[in-house]
């Protein structure tokens, strides 16, 4: 198991919610928003639930086509249950790929930026999602804000 398997596997067990709902979607995606603003990020960042968006931003710079990969990206957390990009670096140790399980690529992608949100004793009620930058830093910015949110708590 590589280093960044082992570190992702580790954010996820420390980004537990204790309670979520959509006041704390509006506040992550508002963080979300305000970091991405202030370092000019051409992003989009998508807040939802299995069932209904919470929160949506396109900024400025950002394509259509990030909608895409957010929606892909949110599918296969919703899926696993697990960050997009942890399901990547898994699929990539094992030559595994979303198609050789049975997803469509044009519906799934194991790329970063969509990290799930875990409540304590629930599960997992939503994902957070960034598309725009390189998967890694995708990521890196939803991480930020779910810590900086649950640090607030």
């Amino acid at each position: 198991m590589s280093d960044l398997v082992r570190q992702l596997e580790s954010e996820a067990r420390d980004l537990i919610f204790p309670r979520f709902d959509a006041g704390l979607a509006l506040d992550l995606g508002r963080a979300l928003v305000a970091r991405a603003m202030a370092a000019e990020l051409p992003v989009v960042i998508n807040i939802r639930s299995p069932g209904r968006t919470l929160f949506h931003a396109a900024l400025p710079g950002s394509e259509a086509l990030n909608d895409h990969w957010a929606q892909r990206k949110s599918a296969t957390s919703l899926m696993f249950g697990l960050s997009s990009y942890l399901v990547g670096q898994r699929n990539l140790a094992k030559g595994e790929s979303l198609t050789k399980q049975g997803l469509d690529p044009f519906e799934y992608a194991d790329h970063g930026g969509a990290v799930p949100i875990v409540v304590q004793g629930l599960g997992l009620v939503a994902v957070a999602t960034v598309s725009g930058l390189p998967q890694a830093e995708d990521h890196a910015l939803v991480v930020d804000a779910m810590r900086a949110l649950l640090a607030s708590l």
